[in-house]
């Protein structure tokens, strides 16, 4: 991603924060957020439905917020780098980063006694940021190239506090919107499902291959760094019922799974079992088969030989 660091604010290259869309988005999960529905009270298709349209826009700005703090991420980067050029190797994550060069600044000492610091990054990580910081050849901010950096971070941590409004109010709906698939892999997975799926109805015609991958990041990592991104592994791989299961058997975990919340899927999107029967019966034959595969194998018993026949032996 090629960002023009020469523009003079953040704000010309993302436009997300300050536009009516997200602003009439969020009025309206406000609006909806104070009304308690149930799966009964909707009639007909799921996609005319006024809240599901919502709900779909909603996933949609999630996914577009994301896509600014990238943005954002890389602006602030290139800017901080001429006072830090090696905290983005110690830091991956896109919002840490981000806090920690808003609570940084010019001033590096403070790395190790900032309480924000370490309410974010883990005590490996600080001390390796405490250790570079104390060698680093970057040089001080001016005081207007430190405003444009504070800008920039406050608008990713503002539309990171957007993308938590939304991504709770979908979660809160997914009884009402997906009660089935909600039962197999929990309210917080289906919504992620839905969001980078495009709605219920495309989820439900999606293969389960392709649904068992939804969300699979890759990301490159520092050498100081202890976590590892296993590949081919997306949001129903980080779901409670496939993290339940032992670990060398969550793959095959995350293939059922993945296949149970296809159909269950198709069950929500022609709005049949508005209570999750059918996802809970799916729930249930996922964690029969998973208990099997953890069953020990059958002890073998040593069959015995046969008692040697013994014919008579001639006397000298």
């Amino acid at each position: 991603m090629e960002v023009d660091v020469t523009v003079q604010s953040v704000r010309e290259l993302c436009k997300l924060r300050d536009s009516d869309r997200l602003r009439n988005t969020l009025q309206q999960i406000e609006h909806y957020a104070s009304r308690q529905r149930t799966a009964a009270e909707m009639l007909g298709s799921v996609e005319s439905d006024p809240e599901y349209c919502l709900i779909v826009d909603a996933n949609a700005i999630a996914v577009d917020i994301d896509n600014e703090i990238s943005i954002v991420h890389k602006f602030t980067k290139e800017k901080y780098q001429k006072r830090f050029p090696e905290l983005d190797s110690l830091i991956v994550g896109e919002i840490e980063y981000l806090l920690a060069v808003k609570e940084l600044g010019n001033d590096l000492d403070q790395v190790k006694s900032n309480e924000k610091l370490q309410a974010i990054l883990t005590q490996a990580t600080i001390m390796i940021v405490s250790v570079t910081a104390s060698t680093t050849q970057g040089t001080m901010l001016t005081p207007a190239e430190k405003a444009k950096i504070d800008e920039a971070c406050e608008m990713a941590i503002e539309l990171n506090n957007f993308k938590s409004k939304i991504y709770e109010y979908v979660e809160s709906r997914m009884t009402f919107i997906a009660p089935n698939l909600s039962m197999i892999v929990g309210a917080s997975t289906a919504a992620k499902l839905l969001g980078i799926a495009g709605g219920l109805s495309k989820l439900s015609k999606m293969p389960a291959c392709n649904v068992q991958v939804l969300g699979s990041q890759k990301k490159t990592l520092s050498g100081f760094s202890q976590t590892q991104m296993l590949p081919h592994t997306g949001y129903v791989y980080y779901s409670q019922i496939v993290q339940d299961t032992a670990p060398d058997l969550r793959r095959k975990a995350a293939r059922l799974v993945a296949a149970k919340s296809v159909l269950a899927a198709r069950v929500d999107a022609c709005h049949e079992s508005v209570h999750g029967e059918i996802g809970l019966r799916f729930k249930e034959d996922v964690e029969k088969k998973l208990d099997k595969l953890q069953e020990p194998p059958p002890v073998k018993f040593i069959k015995p030989l046969p008692k040697p026949i013994e014919g008579s032996k001639k006397k000298r």
